[in-house]
């Protein structure tokens, strides 16, 4: 949740690049953090129940999915091209080390910040606001729990669910690069193997979905769980793995197939306007149009047909600067759209106007979150 432009350095989805050839990469994180700040400030003020119009918003959530597609390209690119140009697999010690480092330092500041905020402020419910919970959100385990709305989900960092889904993807991607690689491709470059593979691997969302809906043996945090997401991420490894078979993707056909799968996803089909679908047939539609969705999104820039519109618009130095920052602007919004709902706008809530919610929230959230980039980044090495 993004690249280097320095050769194949495209260590993960959270890492942060320069403006060059792959700057639009950074360009779509800033999208990405922008629609996750719009659901949740459509939601604030109570435009989800709105029928159609309600159900528009909540898709914006497509935010997430598209994160997860970029880190799965860019984490697994190195070992696609490792294994295509018949070099050794990257260091698991050093990846492990990168993603720690680049993530860590500014998640653990936004949660220590946000339980100090929420410790002098009347709020709730705050079944996450305890010592425990404080533990929970610091390790990424808070979703690992039954009766999950109720036991560790603090009120100012409801959004990090998705942060501990993709750490359950950066501890087990090295073992699924083995499994892909070094056990089903036998060490080969074999891309018709591989691909094979990556379908096999995404079908495990659907067959995950199917369990915690027809069973109830474990927790209902499991919804939550990366076998339920996995899709997602597989959607940007299989963009890693078509990159060297020299494969294009044309904004000109992506996107509108995007535009047009979003808002199909946006009626009923998908279901209430909620993180996971309360039934089974809704649960699947959703998985299966978001991983589209996002792979489209994604498709035209980590397999550039050309340097179009689409293209230069995501590498402009805007939506670079956003970018950079984008991880951080998710961490924090959720912050500073609550202060913002209540000490400068004075909405009660569920009422209010969407704009100008996102809009101060917006201006509050850039300058801290470009402080909190600038004073907690690591700089690569």
């Amino acid at each position: 949740m993004t690249v280097s432009d320095r050769g194949v350095d495209v260590s993960g989805g959270l890492e942060s690049v320069t403006p060059g050839r792959v700057a639009s990469l950074t360009g779509v994180r800033a999208v990405a953090a922008l629609l996750v700040m719009a659901t949740h400030a459509a939601y604030t003020v109570g435009k989800y129940p709105q029928g159609y119009v309600g159900l528009v918003y909540s898709r914006m959530e497509i935010g997430v999915p598209i994160f997860f597609v970029l880190s799965g390209f860019l984490l697994f690119s190195p070992w696609v091209s490792a294994a295509a140009s018949g070099r050794s697999a990257p260091s698991v010690r050093r990846y492990a080390w990168r993603r720690v480092r680049r993530i860590m330092p500014a998640y653990v500041v936004t949660v220590l910040a946000a339980y100090l905020v929420y410790h002098f402020r009347t709020a709730g419910p705050n079944p996450g606001h305890t010592w425990e919970g404080l533990f929970r959100n610091l390790t990424h385990t808070q979703i690992y729990t039954d009766n999950y709305l109720y036991s560790y989900l603090h009120q100012g960092l409801t959004q990090m669910w998705s942060l501990a889904v993709e750490v359950a993807f950066y501890v087990v991607l090295p073992l699924l690069a083995w499994l892909l690689l070094a056990v089903l491709c036998r060490r080969q470059w074999r891309p018709s193997l591989l691909i094979a593979g990556l379908l096999g691997l995404a079908a495990l969302t659907p067959a995950w979905l199917i369990l915690v809906h027809t069973t109830t043996f474990l927790p209902d945090g499991a919804r939550l769980w990366l076998p339920g997401y996995l899709a997602w991420f597989v959607g940007g490894m299989l963009l890693a793995a078509l990159k060297p078979l020299g494969v294009r993707a044309y904004a000109l056909v992506c996107v509108p197939l995007a535009v047009v799968s979003y808002f199909i996803a946006s009626t009923p089909i998908a279901g209430e306007p909620t993180t996971s679908p309360a039934g089974l047939s809704e649960a699947l539609v959703k998985a299966m149009f978001y991983a589209v969705i996002a792979t489209l999104v994604v498709a035209p820039l980590a397999l550039p047909a050309g340097a179009g519109l689409y293209n230069r618009f995501l590498a402009s130095r805007p939506m670079v600067f956003l970018g950079e920052i984008s991880y951080e602007i998710f961490l924090i919004h959720l912050v500073t759209m609550e202060l913002v709902m209540v000490e400068v706008l004075h909405y009660p809530i569920y009422t209010g106007s969407f704009f100008w919610l996102f809009a101060i929230t917006f201006v509050v959230t850039v300058p801290l979150s470009w402080l909190l980039h600038r004073f907690t980044r690591v700089k690569p090495g």
